[in-house]
Formats: structure tokens, sequence, C-alpha cells
């Protein structure tokens, strides 16, 4: 039994199409919003469950990912002024 009401502002294009379906399905306006709404909700729901999915898969491969060693720790900081010293000793020849 539905005992609350809710209320909330929509365009009259949107209006017009909800009333359309309604129509089309012989169902009542309220119906309608009732499946539209409980569909998005159980999206929402299994949006999240994908998103623990995803932060679930992340932390387990960054357990074997490691980090490169180099010599020079600070080489990417450094990549634009190493290419450019590259160039030119290159053009220098």
């Amino acid at each position: 039994m539905k005992t609350e009401l809710y209320r909330w502002r929509i365009s009259s294009e949107l209006k017009s199409d909800l009333e359309r379906e309604a129509r089309l399905r012989n169902k009542p306006l309220s119906a309608i919003l009732d499946l539209a709404v409980r569909e998005w909700l159980n999206k929402s729901v299994a949006d999240m469950a994908g998103n623990d999915e995803q932060r679930r898969l992340h932390e387990a491969a960054s357990n074997c990912v490691g980090a490169f060693a180099g010599r020079n720790p600070r080489r990417a900081e450094n990549a634009r002024q190493a290419i450019q010293a590259r160039l030119r000793r290159r053009h220098a020849r």
C-alpha cells in the first residue's frame, strides 16, 4: 500500500512522454514512475557493486606491480632536458 507522497518538477516534454507511455501500457502514471525509479535504483546499486569490484581488482593488481629501479630516480622529471641535450649533441656533429 502506498502511503508516501513525493513531488518534483519536470519539463513539459518529459511529462508528455510519461503520460504517453502510461497510456500505451494501459497503466497509471504512478506505476510508470515507480518502475522508472525502481530500475534506476537497481542500476545504481549494481554500479556501486561494480565500483567495489573495480577497487578490489585494483588493490589485487597493485600487489603484483613493482617499481623499476634505475640509476637516476629523477629521470622522468628531467626527461625534457635530457632529450634536448641529446638532440643538441646529435645535431652538433
